[in-house]
């Protein structure tokens, strides 16, 4: 076949997509609506965290383990639910994760009712079922796009995890006006309703093929590729410092800032925090497409490690507080929208959604750990979280230095 042939053929092949992939951009902003609902539910402890600790008698120990608990879930989670996701698709996972997910709300409320701390720990774990959205999402999206426009679907599909700046703005609020039941309530609510929508009005993309390969050995085929421990790294930096921010900010304002910051203001501030990563992912994703990931990556992680020493530092509350932890935020949002557009391209396509699954894992994992580590190395004596935060800067770097040596994703790279 001669080169001329050969365009044509690709052009026909591009023509063909391009119809039966119509309506793509608003299936991706469905799933991406199911995703924020699933963040708000997953999320939902955490605004709440001062509430609990007055009310249970929490020492530090006990408030960053309540807090971790959903994240570990979350995390693990993934895997199988990422593997699920290529054989039963999109659509069938959304409305599983959402239904599953609507008991762990109730049972949430149940503890709190209750005043049992056991039982929100109990809570707390269940309710990681709904962390587990995020690997449905990545797949699905990236199946309703060509290649080269990957990095801008599962970037835009990323900000679905607006859901925890929801949940810190609204939690607070709604439990304030309404009630802590009633809030809960209408949390559990709300996640039905996401989940009847889904099934009736998401479909998967028609290039989507379902895999038969059993789970197991898809996800052991996951793990042998390199590719699959290379973005696990970079994705439990800067996801996993996403979601140890989200969940641990509040706890840290109103630690570090004891008279400034109240819980609504704190929520507030983590509220902006989520909202800056939420615009910087497809950001990140659709920069990735134009100049490749590697390079995107390299600039997250300088501005994480910088802005984290700059935190460890403890500033005065005001402006450049706010300012370096959006900042902080913003780099954190274009590193994870760069991972996954490095993900896409270098995965075979068989095993998107295993691998999916598995660095997403690995950035919940990334988010399990820090609250635990700022409770260990809380300094009383000083008010200071800051060997926390300078462990932060420490990986962070080490990060830097990995990315600067994989090779990028860009065709001919």
């Amino acid at each position: 076949m001669n080169e001329s042939s050969s365009q044509q053929v690709s052009q026909q092949s591009s023509q063909r997509e391009g119809g039966e992939l119509r309506g793509q951009f608003g299936q991706v902003l469905l799933a991406t609506f199911a995703s924020t609902i699933g963040f708000w539910a997953w999320m939902v402890i955490a605004p709440l965290q001062k509430t609990y600790a007055t009310e249970l008698g929490l020492d530090e120990g006990q408030i960053s383990l309540m807090l971790a608990m959903p994240v570990l879930v979350g995390a693990l989670g993934r895997v199988v639910v990422g593997a699920l996701t290529d054989r039963f698709g999109g659509r069938k996972m959304f409305t599983f994760v959402l239904l599953a997910s609507v008991p762990a709300v109730l049972l949430v409320a149940l503890a709190g009712e209750l005043g049992s701390f056991p039982l929100l720990l109990v809570a707390g774990f269940y309710l990681g079922v709904a962390g587990t959205i995020f690997a449905v999402g990545v797949p699905f999206s990236s199946a309703w796009y060509e290649a080269k426009r990957r990095g801008f679907a599962t970037g835009v599909f990323g900000m679905g995890m607006i859901g925890t700046a929801v949940s810190a703005f609204f939690t607070p609020r709604l439990a304030e006006s309404f009630g802590y039941l009633p809030t809960h309530l209408l949390i559990a609510a709300i996640m039905t309703a996401t989940a009847i929508l889904v099934w009736v009005f998401l479909r998967d993309s028609p290039l989507w093929e379902p895999s038969r390969q059993p789970l197991v050995p898809k996800v052991m085929g996951a793990l042998r590729l390199r590719i699959t421990w290379e973005m696990s790294f970079l994705y439990a930096i800067v996801f996993g410092g996403f979601v140890a921010f989200a969940t641990f900010l509040p706890k840290y304002l109103t630690t570090i800032y004891p008279d400034d910051v109240d819980p609504i203001g704190a929520g507030t501030r983590t509220a902006l925090f989520a909202v800056a990563a939420v615009v910087a992912r497809p950001i990140g994703g659709a920069l990735s497409d134009r100049v490749g990931p590697k390079v995107i990556s390299l600039i997250s992680l300088a501005g994480i490690v910088s802005l984290a020493y700059i935190v460890g530092q403890q500033p005065p509350e005001g402006v450049l507080t706010g300012a370096v932890f959006i900042g902080m935020a913003a780099a954190m949002g274009l590193g994870m929208g760069a991972v996954f557009a490095w993900v896409g391209p270098s995965t075979p396509k068989d095993k998107v959604g295993a691998v999916t699954g598995v660095v997403a894992a690995a950035g919940g994992l990334g988010g399990y750990f820090p609250p635990l580590v700022m409770g260990a190395t809380y300094q009383a004596e000083t008010n200071s979280y800051a060997l926390g935060l300078w462990l932060l800067v420490l990986v962070g770097a080490v990060a830097l230095v990995v990315a600067g040596m994989l090779r990028d994703a860009r065709p001919g790279a």
